[in-house]
């Protein structure tokens, strides 16, 4: 696993901490009725799905990217081991 894959891994491990944490502190201190509480989890549950999904989204487009541009570099490379082969060639 790679350094940026590892930090995105780390980023959503504490996102879900923190959503946790945020839940847990709000039914303590919620005082709401029991069906306004299951409203909020359930907004909050789905808030938080989709941050997780934008996220996630977002670090397969970046990854995509990188791919890209790693076979650009690769091209590259492979175009100016060609010339210079040729050049030793004559």
């Amino acid at each position: 696993m790679s350094d940026h894959q590892e930090d995105l891994a780390n980023n959503i491990s504490w996102f879900v901490a923190g959503a946790v944490t945020g839940v847990t502190a709000a039914l303590l201190l919620a005082p709401q009725s029991g069906k306004r509480t299951r409203r909020f989890l359930a907004d909050k549950t789905q808030q938080g799905r989709e941050a997780v999904a934008e996220t996630g989204k977002e670090a397969v487009d970046r990854g995509k990217d990188m791919v890209d541009k790693g076979r650009q570099l690769v091209d590259d490379a492979v175009d100016l081991f060609e010339r210079g082969r040729k050049l030793v060639r004559g």
